[in-house]
């Protein structure tokens, strides 16, 4: 046994497949892949506590490092200022958009907002080294063109979280942590780039659940450093606070990257769905329609407090949520209404201490910088801000109700639609899809369809008296694929490429079965090319 590389190469592919690349993501295989699957059979054993009756807590064994004074490194100049990043998948198109939107940053996504196949894994890759070396272009269809200007967004990636594999890569037989494939190439490539531009090898780090798995990606840092002869502490990374059990380890995270922190940010839809999974089956934690869960109830007011006092108080950037909405380009009515509420959002992070925070189209970053411009004004940030006046424990991390309004139809009827929706489009290769004026991507469908499994498994009930039961969600479900089919037409993307068949079958096993999947994107992957 040895490396076997499972996919095609042809073209400019083969820039990034080379046999000292491919060896050098081998290696990180090699050296790190034993720990990163002890680390997740300690999430299975958490999980089964927590089924049990068990709960969430700070632990008692690092109350040595919350209470000892330290500070991360510090932040290189073009990460002080993060007032909006826009984010989005390695598309060529999007990402000569982002770059040239005006936000501070841009997250490049392999995750969340990007369906893993063959062809968006590697091309990306291609797209990233282009974009760094500023030649990166693209003629649209009916001919328009597509260049980067001259002020472009500081770039930020974003691999696959540790539980997802790369099927087209083995090494000793098995396929390749995702998170080792996106980074390894990523960082063989353009570390060095970007460090000869006045840069950085710049990441975020998603779905981590505690402070090991950060450890875990120091060492792999600290390694891919000193092997392709880089200073340590050269790279900076962004933890995704996107799990519950992370924002119970915040100051942990943090110190274990505290050479190569950047900070942490509030991944709202991701630690919504990591809230319903983590207590699926207990009651007790049941969430009322998703669209209703807002930052400003209990848990999630607290969870974003505790997340700004964390970094500052260590020296580090405190990153806002996301605004996933998508401007209307035939009702200025819609986008009038959703420019307010954005701002209203934005204005809310500011005053409440973040340094910055996400938007997921061009058209919103003047609308979210206006509001941090107010509170920043010529400051990068706001990191002096300590929050000492914030006080979060662990009781009002874990406190859900009132959490909204209840469970209606409309918001069942909302999660069929949506979940259908997105796989089909995830099916088709397509991470970041647009539906109904929102950016939805990987984690606002975990969401849809976690709550449905969870409504169903402990018997709620809508607000009009009605069992949420599979024969209901069943019979709406037939109702929305109609209604999807009235709304684009036979001919359209969901029934002539869409795969409905399969998207609604997936849907029902992630929502549905009786065992609860981790994560709807494992069976996904296994119908990708």
């Amino acid at each position: 046994m040895g490396i076997e590389l499972r996919g095609p190469v042809d073209g400019r592919v083969k820039e990034i497949f080379t046999d000292e690349a491919v060896g050098f993501v081998a290696s990180l295989q090699r050296e790190f892949n034993a720990e990163r699957l002890r680390l997740l059979g300690m999430r299975r054993e958490r999980q089964a506590d927590l089924e049990a009756g068990g709960t969430l807590d700070f632990l008692s064994s690092t109350e040595g490092v919350r209470s000892s004074d330290w500070q991360v490194a510090p932040l290189p100049p073009d990460l002080k200022d993060r007032r909006v990043e826009i984010t989005g998948p390695t598309d060529r198109k999007m990402m000569i958009n982002a770059l040239n939107s005006g936000a501070r940053c841009f997250m490049a996504d392999f995750e969340d907002s990007n369906a893993p196949t063959w062809a968006n894994m590697s091309q990306g890759h291609v797209n990233l080294i282009d974009a760094i070396d500023k030649t990166i272009e693209f003629t649209s269809p009916d001919g328009k063109q597509y260049r980067l200007g001259d002020d472009l967004a500081t770039l930020i990636v974003r691999p696959r979280g540790w539980h997802l594999e790369e099927k087209h890569l083995a090494v000793d037989g098995d396929a390749v942590s995702g998170a080792l494939f996106d980074f390894g190439f990523f960082f063989f490539h353009n570390a060095r780039r970007l460090l000869d531009a006045g840069s950085g090898p710049y990441f975020y780090l998603p779905k981590i659940e505690n402070h090991l798995e950060a450890r875990l990606w120091n060492d792999v840092f600290n390694y891919s450093q000193d092997s392709l002869g880089i200073d340590r502490g050269s790279t900076k990374a962004t933890v995704l606070i996107e799990t519950l059990p992370a924002a119970f380890e915040m100051e942990e995270i943090l110190y274990e990257l505290r050479d190569h922190s950047a900070g942490l940010n509030a991944g709202r839809w991701d630690y919504m769905f990591s809230l319903i999974k983590c207590f699926r089956t207990r009651p007790e934690f049941v969430l009322p329609d998703r669209n209703s869960v807002t930052m400003t109830v209990p848990f999630m007011r607290a969870y974003a407090e505790l997340l700004v006092k964390t970094c500052h108080r260590r020296g580090a950037s405190a990153m806002g949520g996301m605004a996933a909405f998508i401007p209307s380009r035939k009702d200025p009515a819609i986008n009038e209404t959703a420019f307010a509420k954005v701002a209203e959002d934005k204005r809310r992070e500011a005053t409440d201490g973040f340094d910055g925070t996400w938007i997921a189209h061009p058209d919103l970053v003047s609308v979210a910088q206006e509001e941090f411009d107010k509170v920043l004004g010529d400051r990068p940030n706001q990191i002096d801000r300590l929050r000492e006046d914030a006080s979060v424990g662990a009781e009002d991390l874990l406190r859900v109700g009132p959490a909204g309004e209840g469970i209606t139809e409309e918001g069942l009827r909302n999660d069929c639609n949506v979940g259908i929706q997105y796989i089909s489009s995830w099916l088709r290769g397509n991470g970041a899809a647009a539906i109904y004026n929102l950016m939805e991507d990987a984690a606002t469908a975990e969401i849809a369809r976690s709550q449905v499994w969870q409504w169903v498994h402990t018997k709620q009930h809508l607000a009009d008296g009605r069992a949420i039961t599979p024969e209901l969600v069943r019979a709406i479900e037939d109702e929305e694929l109609e209604r999807i089919r009235a709304e684009v037409g036979d001919d359209e993307w969901f029934y002539s490429q869409g795969r409905p068949d399969e998207s609604r079958g997936l849907f029902e096993q992630v929502a549905l079965s009786d065992e609860f999947v981790d994560f709807l994107t494992l069976p996904a992957y296994t119908l990708l090319d």
